[in-house]
């Protein structure tokens, strides 16, 4: 992918003395030397989840949410094109045909539909009478999604994490008993223990399969959890990953599945009190899942990784300011992003409020001395870290949600550091 050069005078500058009105096009950030474009158009438009494939299979194209609904930029030229109209929400982008998948919520029910990127031509997959599909195989031949066996919740298949650009940004106002303001944090955290509690004194969430040529919905798995992340492998179209949703250190979250209901397994297991993990994602080759893992909560911060293959894990070191809401990696492997967090966050890093690059290094065997069983223990290392763009006036209840661009020279997010959500990319090799 290659972003245009346009014959504009570059000025560094700091974003604090910015004026709150429409973001610049392009600016190079005077504390980090990388080059930031704003690839939106208009205010209210989002990319989507860190862990959503939002690029066409050629490269060319990003599927990004509006206030009209869903539109396209084409990542050569910046244009910008209608998609999709209405208040739909985006499922993914298929890595086959390049058909964006969505929902629509009509008569309690969700219709679910694909719209091709380049022709626009649009099918009805199937009606979902209860919860909802959201995540679509590499072959593109089942979706999967979860249903409560008592009531459908918005919260229930992903509305938690998503924020709408159709909306302002709320202002935060909730209170302990005695009167005390209450972080946002904790807010959070409270309302999904209260989800948990109740989801567990109720009869089971279904996780199941949907058969896009059919309509068929198969359900695999019933647990008295409540079920969410539903996520497919990027090459594997029988592997399925989902997670245990609340407060991280009260469940155990992370887990697979194969299409057929077999081979249930747990990827990570609590060593220590506190100990969490989460905001879980596939590597791009479909090998390895990443996650956010902390030993204990708030304290020590890694990148983890976990071969699917072999079960070998690797954990990448991280500093408290280094960690980030959500990471992602490259096509390759060979560099990770972070979106930072600002100090209400678990890390409460006192300077957080960045975006990361992060280039992976092993810690090699000491003077060469392996122990018996190696093969099967943690590889460690660290996450080496740049700057990319200061993101101090971001409110992160609005969380950045980085991914790299196909091509591999830019980072995308989503920001309200100028007001309203706008979509932007930071260049990766530094501006000359």
């Amino acid at each position: 992918m290659k972003f245009p050069f346009l014959p504009v005078l570059f000025i560094a500058i700091s974003l604090p003395v910015l004026a709150a009105t429409e973001p610049p096009r392009e600016w190079i950030d005077s504390d980090t030397g990388h080059r930031v474009i704003r690839l939106s158009d208009e205010p209210g438009t989002s990319s989507l989840y860190f862990n959503l494939n939002a690029y066409s299979p050629d490269g060319k194209k990003m599927v990004v949410m509006t206030r009209e609904g869903i539109s396209t930029i084409d990542l050569g030229t910046r244009k910008v094109e209608p998609l999709v109209a209405g208040r739909v929400h985006v499922i993914v982008v298929g890595h086959k045909t390049g058909d964006v998948y969505y929902s629509e919520r009509k008569d309690g029910e969700n219709w679910i539909f694909a719209t091709n990127l380049e022709t626009k031509a649009t099918r009805r997959i199937a009606v979902v009478p209860k919860g909802g599909v959201s995540s679509v195989n590499a072959d593109e031949t089942l979706m999967a999604g979860t249903y409560s066996e008592v009531e459908d919740r918005g919260w229930q298949h992903g509305a938690a994490h998503r924020q709408e650009p159709e909306h302002p940004r709320p202002e935060y106002t909730a209170k302990w008993p005695d009167g005390r303001p209450m972080s946002f944090a904790t807010a959070k955290e409270l309302r999904l223990h209260q989800h948990l509690m109740r989801i567990r004194s109720e009869p089971p969430m279904s996780l199941f399969t949907l058969n896009i040529a059919t309509g068929k919905i198969t359900v695999i798995l019933r647990q008295k959890e409540w079920l969410n992340h539903v996520q497919f492998s990027p090459t594997d179209p029988n592997l399925i990953m989902f997670c245990h949703e609340g407060p991280w250190h009260e469940v155990n979250r992370l887990w697979t599945i194969h299409t057929d209901g077999t081979h249930l397994t747990k990827v990570h297991t609590r060593t220590m009190n506190m100990e969490i993990w989460g905001h879980e994602f596939f590597s791009p080759d479909g090998k390895t899942i990443w996650y956010d893992l902390q030993t204990p909560r708030g304290e020590v911060f890694w990148l983890a990784g976990y071969d699917i293959a072999t079960g070998h894990n690797t954990w990448y070191a991280l500093r408290r300011n280094e960690w980030s809401v959500h990471y992602n990696v490259s096509k390759d492997g060979t560099m990770f992003a972070g979106d930072g967090g600002d100090s209400d966050m678990v890390a409460h890093a006192p300077n957080g409020k960045w975006l990361y690059l992060f280039r992976p290094r092993k810690v090699p065997d000491v003077a060469g001395i392996k122990a018996p069983n190696s093969a099967n223990l943690i590889q460690p290392g660290r996450l080496i870290s740049e700057k990319l763009v200061n993101m101090s006036r971001q409110d992160y209840r609005l969380e950045p949600n980085v991914t790299f661009s196909p091509d591999q020279k830019w980072v995308i997010f989503r920001s309200n550091m100028f007001g309203p959500t706008q979509v932007f990319a930071v260049q990766i090799a530094k501006a000359k």
